[in-house]
């Protein structure tokens, strides 16, 4: 273990498994909330078209994942809201069409498939000095906005009616609400990977759902837990020589079992004493 610490892509990995871990679960409470669970995947897909477009023209394929998912989030939020394709729908033409143009993208950059697998799934070796200071920007940005704005967001994602006659700005929170999780999938993109990285935007919410009665209660423990499996995965998978995103997500669903049978134990026993 602490051999381990001593590698400084370790050290890099670690740092950037805490802010993934926390950003991740900081705006999944609120894509749970709204029912867009599955939002984070189709993210994912179109953040791969990202990816492959930094391949093709050089330019680091972070910074393009953050801005090619970015507005496949505006763009399908102004659908859901003003389009008539149903909510669906729209998350299905950002699976087709980010796998499309990331494979794409990549053959004409004459990339193959498997250059893309440490995004995919992420990967320990290969988050650079640079990558870990746009990670660490980017997470906290996420944090601060989805705690900091966490009563208006909740707002918005509970009852869109009523936040709007109360005069809360539902449209821009939603648009906000969106790109903070396109934000958040290419943070993670480096230690979960593309493909994974919406289970750590669910499950920590799931798995805290089954211990706490309030939404802020829920909110913060979710991201205790996503902090918890991120660091944990990225520890085990240098333990037994796996990739990251998958040791993580195994770990996270580990902590939903867990929680659910000890959730059921203490709804039982609440039961049997009233």
């Amino acid at each position: 273990m602490i051999e381990m610490l001593d590698l400084e892509f370790m050290q890099r990995a670690l740092v950037a498994a805490t802010f993934t871990g926390l950003a991740a679960p900081a705006i999944g409470t609120f894509l749970v909330q709204r029912r867009l669970a599955l939002l984070g995947d189709g993210l994912g897909h179109v953040a791969l078209t990202g990816v492959a477009l930094g391949l093709l023209t050089g330019i680091a394929p972070l910074l393009t994942a953050v801005l090619v998912a970015a507005a496949g989030a505006v763009v399908i939020e102004l659908m859901r809201t003003y389009g008539r394709t149903t909510g669906d729908v729209a998350l299905a033409m950002l699976f087709y069409g980010g796998i499309a143009g990331g494979v794409l993208l990549t053959n004409l950059a004459d990339e193959s498939a498997a250059s893309l697998n440490s995004y995919l799934f992420g990967s320990l070796i290969t988050v650079s000095t640079a990558d870990l200071w746009l990670v660490g920007a980017l997470g906290l940005l996420v944090i601060a906005l989805a705690v900091g704005l966490s009563p208006q967001l909740f707002a918005v994602c509970q009852d869109e009616e009523h936040a709007r006659v109360s005069g809360v700005p539902v449209q821009a929170y939603s648009i906000l609400i969106a790109v903070l999780a396109a934000v958040t999938i290419t943070v993670a993109m480096r230690t979960v990977g593309l493909l994974l990285v919406s289970a750590l935007m669910v499950v920590p919410v799931a798995t805290a759902q089954q211990l706490t009665r309030s939404f802020r209660a829920t909110h913060l423990a979710a991201m205790v837990v996503g902090l918890l499996a991120a660091l944990g995965g990225v520890v085990t998978s240098y333990e037994i020589n796996a990739q990251p995103g998958p040791t993580i997500v195994v770990l996270a669903l580990a902590a939903f079992g867990v929680a659910t049978l000890a959730g059921a134990v203490a709804r039982r026993r609440r039961t049997v004493t009233t």
